[in-house]
């Protein structure tokens, strides 16, 4: 029975991809690095430093650290303009997170870094509701590796032995995942999945291993969730 859900970030809670892509395509631009679509998808669950570096050597350029984090730090204001006026979460997503957290332990897993998440759960009205989050400065191997969910999920069984609870095994979380590594990340870790194709087809979702693969996060609920995978 699911007991936890755990959700990626960008392309997820916030349907953002493209809003990254033409982020960072601008940015690249400014230094000679080229970016395409083809590019840009085949990075999904990369972290931000583990990108620009992959992006720097596609186009044979030499990076240094201080060219990296100039990099990504414009990268990031440039994300936040583009959001500032409207927030990308669909309305029916932020209803499904808020019925959920009465009912589940809820997680965020992504390779964002935390201060990107915490301003959009803020404008979102969704801060407090999330009991663990894995962020990019907590592990050092990114999707498709399992170790961020496993991260969450010695995170979670601490804070509820803490709590004297009893532990979830692995196959008691649900992981929500837009792309092919996040998915193959999560059923490494041993858990369920859902893939949504906000960024990727239903094709390679599947292929990944997704359980279930839906168009629309927001037309789920719990019963949805409870009728599947219980």
């Amino acid at each position: 029975m699911i007991q936890a859900i755990l959700f990626d970030y960008n392309g997820v809670i916030v349907d953002d991809e493209q809003i990254h892509l033409r982020a960072y395509r601008d940015v690249l631009r400014t230094e000679g690095v080229a970016l395409s679509d083809e590019d840009y998808l085949a990075s999904l669950g990369m972290d931000d430093v583990a990108f620009v570096r992959a992006a720097f050597a596609r186009n044979g350029r030499s990076l240094t650290d201080e060219m990296l984090h100039a990099v990504i730090r414009r990268e990031h204001d440039l994300h936040r303009d583009f959001i500032k006026e409207e927030l990308p979460a669909a309305s029916g997503v932020i209803t499904f997170i808020k019925e959920a957290s009465r009912y589940y332990q809820l997680g965020i897993v992504s390779m964002a870094v935390r201060g990107e998440i915490d301003y959009l759960l803020e404008r979102a009205a969704l801060d407090g509701l999330f009991v663990v989050l894995v962020t990019a400065e907590q592990v050092t191997k990114h999707k498709p590796a399992p170790d961020c969910y496993q991260l969450a999920l010695s995170m979670l069984n601490h804070k509820l032995r803490a709590e004297r609870k009893l532990p979830l095994l692995a196959d008691e979380f649900l992981v929500i995942e837009d792309s092919p590594p996040g998915i193959e990340a999560a059923r490494a870790a041993g858990m369920r999945t859902i893939g949504v194709t906000n960024t990727v087809s239903e094709a390679e979702l599947r292929k990944a291993g997704a359980d279930v693969v839906t168009a629309n996060l927001g037309d789920w609920n719990v019963d949805a969730v409870h009728r599947l995978f219980d």
